[in-house]
């Protein structure tokens, strides 16, 4: 399991325009990486949204927020563009980056048992290191509390 003041691993992903970004490229400034389940359902877009609402408040301090599902990129566009969410969502099919990040995790809905995403946050600070980990979080009032843990 993923602790802080672990080197955060990176990632090589493909965004919502079809462009490929790396934790290590944004080397320099804290990133906020969140892992959702799935774009357009109810509990991830309220988090999304939650994000969009604050994200002024996140560039201030020079925070790239970059959100990770096991969606598409055209999932991805649609999502972005039906709530105006003005940050970056990284397509993870194969789940490699959240299995990286220990979120790909055996879960139970309604007596059924699937893999998927544990819906979790990573704090990254500038060198690259995690210094938040917060897991099997609560959508609502989410974006407040990553604030606050960016001091």
């Amino acid at each position: 399991m993923l602790r802080e003041g672990e080197p955060a691993p990176d990632f090589e992903l493909t965004n919502d325009e079809g462009e490929t970004v790396t934790l290590s490229a944004l080397r320099g400034k804290p990133v906020v990486l969140y892992f959702y389940p799935k774009d357009d359902t109810p509990g991830c877009t309220t988090e999304a949204c939650e994000f969009r609402d604050a994200y002024d408040r996140f560039r201030e301090q020079g925070v790239e927020i970059l959100g990770v599902s096991p969606d598409t990129e055209a999932s991805h566009q649609k999502f972005k563009s039906k709530y105006e969410l003005p940050f970056t969502l990284l397509a993870d099919p194969d789940h490699q980056t959240a299995e990286a990040y220990g979120v790909w995790k055996e879960k139970k809905n309604y007596g059924k048992t699937y893999m998927g995403i544990e819906r979790s946050t990573f704090v990254i600070d500038a060198d690259g290191k995690v210094a938040r980990a917060m897991r099997g979080i609560r959508p609502a009032g989410h974006a407040a509390k990553v604030l606050e843990t960016l001091g």
